[in-house]
C-alpha cells in the first residue's frame, strides 16, 4: 500500500473510532450529577481530574456543546465551594474548548463567561501596615497577599483567554469590551499591587469612559503624590493613540468636574496642562503646535517613557507622521562610527 493509501486508511480508522466514541458516550447530565456528588463529598482535586478527563472524551468525539456544558458546570461548582484554582482551571479549559469548537462570540456564551466571572471571590486586601515585630501578623499578611495574587492571576488567565477568543470568533478585533471591563475592574479592586498601566490598557478597550473616570478619581485618593496626574495623562493618551478623541475628551472633562472639589491642585499640574492643550491642538491641523507642546513640556512627559511612545502613535494617527524605527537610529549611529 502506498503512502496516500495508508493515510486514507488511517483517516478512516480515526473517523470510525470517533463515531464509536460518539455513540458510546452517555447523556452529559449523568456525568454532571455524578461529579456534583464528588465535589460535595469534598474530593475537589479528584473531581477536577474527572471533569478534565470526561470533557476531553466529548471533545475527542467532537461533541463540543456537551463538553462545554460539563466544564461550565464544573467551574461554577468548584468556585461556589471556594476552590479558585480548580474553578479557574476549568474556566480556562472552557475557553480552550470554545476555540477548538470555533464557537462564535454570542450572548449565550458570554452569559456563561459572566456567570463564572461573578463567582470569582472578592476579598478585601488587608492593609500592608502591620506590627513587624509580631510574627503572626506578618505571616497572616503574607498569606493573605499570596492568596490575593493567586486569585488575580487565575482570573486574569481566564479573561485574557476569553478576550482573545472573542477577538478571533466574531467580536471586535481588540476583544469584546465587556470582558476588558471585567478584567480592569477586578485588577483594580483585587490586586495587592496596583498596575495602573495594565488596568488602563483594558479600560480604554472597555467602552465605558465614565467607569474609568470614576476609577481614576478613586485612585487619586489612594495613590502616592505624583502618580495621579500621570495616571490621568496616560489614560487620555491611550484613548488618543487609538484615535478615540471622543472618549479622551469625555474622561478629561469628567475627571475635571469630579476633581475640582476634592483635588483643587489637580489643574495646576504641568502634565495635566499639557494634556488639556494637546486635546485642543488635535482638533485642528496643527502639527507645528503639537511638536512645540512636546518640546515645551518635555520634562513632565519624560517622567514616563510610555508617554513618548503614545505621543508618537498619536502623531502618526492624527498627522500622518511615520514613527521612527528604533533599529534605524541604532544602525545609523553604528555607520556614523
Amino acid at each position: 500500500m502506498n503512502k496516500a493509501g495508508r493515510q486514507a486508511l488511517e483517516a478512516q480508522i480515526k473517523s470510525m473510532s470517533r463515531e464509536r466514541t460518539r455513540r458510546e458516550l452517555p447523556p452529559v447530565q449523568e456525568h454532571i450529577d455524578k461529579l456534583k456528588k464528588v465535589v460535595e463529598e469534598g474530593n475537589y482535586y479528584g473531581a477536577l481530574q474527572m471533569y478534565k478527563s470526561i470533557s476531553a472524551r466529548y471533545v475527542t468525539a467532537q461533541r463540543f456543546s456537551e463538553a462545554l456544558h460539563i466544564l461550565f458546570s464544573g467551574s461554577c461548582l468548584e468556585l461556589e465551594h471556594g476552590l479558585v484554582n480548580c474553578g479557574a482551571d476549568l474556566a480556562l479549559l472552557f475557553v480552550d474548548t470554545l476555540v477548538k469548537a470555533k464557537s462564535p462570540c454570542n450572548d449565550e456564551t458570554l452569559d456563561r463567561i459572566r456567570c463564572m466571572f461573578k463567582l470569582f471571590p472578592r476579598v478585601p486586601v488587608p492593609p500592608h501596615l502591620v506590627d513587624v515585630s509580631d510574627d503572626e501578623d506578618v505571616h497572616n499578611l503574607q498569606e493573605s497577599l499570596g492568596e490575593a495574587r493567586s486569585r488575580v492571576e487565575n482570573l486574569t488567565s481566564f479573561l485574557r483567554a476569553a478576550i482573545k477568543w472573542s477577538a478571533e470568533f466574531g467580536g471586535p478585533s481588540t476583544g469584546y469590551p465587556e470582558l476588558h471591563a471585567m478584567l480592569a475592574d477586578y485588577l483594580y479592586t483585587e490586586c495587592p499591587e496596583l498596575d495602573m498601566v495594565r488596568i488602563s490598557r483594558h479600560f480604554v478597550r472597555a467602552e465605558d469612559p465614565e467607569k474609568f473616570a470614576s476609577t481614576l478619581i478613586n485612585f487619586m485618593g489612594r495613590c502616592y503624590p505624583g502618580e495621579d496626574d500621570l495616571a490621568i495623562a496616560r489614560a487620555v493618551l491611550m484613548y488618543l493613540s487609538m484615535g478615540n478623541m471622543k472618549d479622551a475628551n469625555l474622561i478629561m472633562d469628567e475627571i475635571k468636574k469630579q476633581a475640582e472639589a476634592k483635588h483643587p491642585e489637580f489643574s495646576e499640574s504641568d502634565l495635566i496642562q499639557f494634556t488639556s492643550y494637546l486635546l485642543e491642538t488635535l482638533q485642528r491641523d496643527a502639527l507645528p503646535l503639537f511638536n512645540m507642546l512636546r518640546v515645551r513640556y518635555k520634562s513632565c512627559i519624560d517622567r514616563e517613557p510610555l508617554l513618548n511612545e503614545l505621543l508618537d502613535e498619536i502623531a502618526q494617527i492624527f498627522y500622518g507622521v511615520q514613527r521612527k524605527n528604533p533599529m534605524e537610529g541604532m544602525f545609523g549611529d553604528i555607520f556614523k562610527v
